[in-house]
């Protein structure tokens, strides 16, 4: 494995009773890459967390952290990596700076080594006029910044995240994705979420899994383009309300190369469509020719690259559905190993 391999999954699997919730994933993460983690609820995404993080054990497979076996070298993986879980977990009778202390003797750090990291990581968080107040007393937004926290005392190489923003409003998870931004300059961070937003935001290559398993993984720009189509939308006007849309429709699907022809809801005298066509060649000089040759008025005339949004979408339609039918039925087969995405709480450590 390269040096600049920090995160490497070979055929992780993980079967709860008859509900197989990862199946054979594979993946790479390099040194300073933020990388999204894209699935549906069910998909397997914190299944993937809690192996790589060695809270659970995969049924099959394995994975190495930093070159570390996550059999073999199980605490310092650990040491290797900041973990951040879908809720934090807190202690919320303590205050800001006890906790990061408290997190920081658990990663045995010397109470100089603490300063010196509580110093960086309250400035990176924005917890400076927090820090005296109990946990307790604190929103969502300010919690979740405290959990992040905890995650990068001890100045880990690795930063894992599951779905750190799920409970934010917009302008916290707005906060939260620029703190991210400035983690992610210096160290490998994998984010784990179902928010496609965030990843644009954040990322610039994403994982996308599916049933369990690796569907997609490449840049932004080359999984928009996996379908290798791109759409057109077109808006002319009528002003003397003679021309049908069926006229109009069937011009525009004779252009060479076009795909498809769909009419979008329009108001008054104006007519849209959406032209899909595939992605080598752009065929706006022809339809704007055909525009010009009939008569019409162009109103817009528009190029669209599919949207993240689209291509996640086709890759986990159906996805939902099928878990919530195999999770039922593995229910009675083991009901102590529930494999949820949507309930990933973790309990803090023990306190000594």
């Amino acid at each position: 494995m390269s040096n600049d391999v920090m995160i490497a999954a070979s055929e992780l699997s993980k079967v709860y009773g008859t509900f197989r919730a990862l199946d054979k994933v594979s993946f790479e993460v390099r040194r300073g890459e933020v990388v999204g983690f894209l699935g549906p609820n069910g998909a397997g995404k914190s299944t993937t967390m809690r192996i790589l993080t060695c809270f659970i054990a995969p049924t099959g497979g394995t994975a190495r952290l930093n070159g570390l076996d996550i059999f073999d070298s199980s605490l310092e993986v650990r040491q290797n990596l900041g973990y951040l879980p879908q809720r934090a977990p807190l202690y919320t009778e303590l205050s800001v700076f006890e906790y990061l202390r408290f997190a920081a003797s658990l990663r045995q750090l010397g109470y100089s080594t603490f300063m010196k990291r509580a110093k960086t990581v309250v400035e990176v968080c924005g917890l400076a006029q927090v820090l005296g107040k109990e946990i307790r007393q604190l929103s969502h937004g300010y919690r979740q910044r405290v959990g992040l926290a905890q995650a990068l005392i001890h100045d880990p190489p690795i930063l894992i995240l599951d779905e750190p923003t799920s409970d934010l409003d917009p302008n916290e998870k707005a906060e939260f994705l620029d703190y991210l931004k400035q983690i992610g300059r210096d160290r490998t961070v994998l984010l784990s979420t179902h928010n496609l937003g965030e990843v644009e935001a954040a990322c610039g290559r994403a994982i996308i899994v599916s049933r369990g398993r690796v569907v997609a993984d490449g840049s932004l720009g080359d999984i928009r383009g996996r379908s290798g189509k791109v759409r057109y939308t077109l808006t002319i006007e009528d002003p003397k309300g003679e021309l049908r849309a069926s006229d109009v429709s069937e011009a525009l699907a004779a252009v060479a190369g076009v795909s498809t022809v769909e009419q979008q809801p329009s108001q008054g005298k104006s007519m849209s469509f959406e032209v899909s066509a595939a992605e080598e060649n752009d065929l706006r000089p022809q339809l704007s020719q055909l525009v010009l040759q009939k008569g019409w008025m162009l109103l817009e005339l528009r190029r669209d690259a599919q949207t993240l949004e689209d291509v996640f979408r086709a890759l986990t339609v159906g996805d939902a559905r099928r878990n919530r039918s195999l999770k039922a039925s593995a229910a009675d087969d083991d009901d102590d190993d529930d494999e949820d995405d949507d309930d990933d709480t973790a309990a803090p450590p023990a306190r000594a």
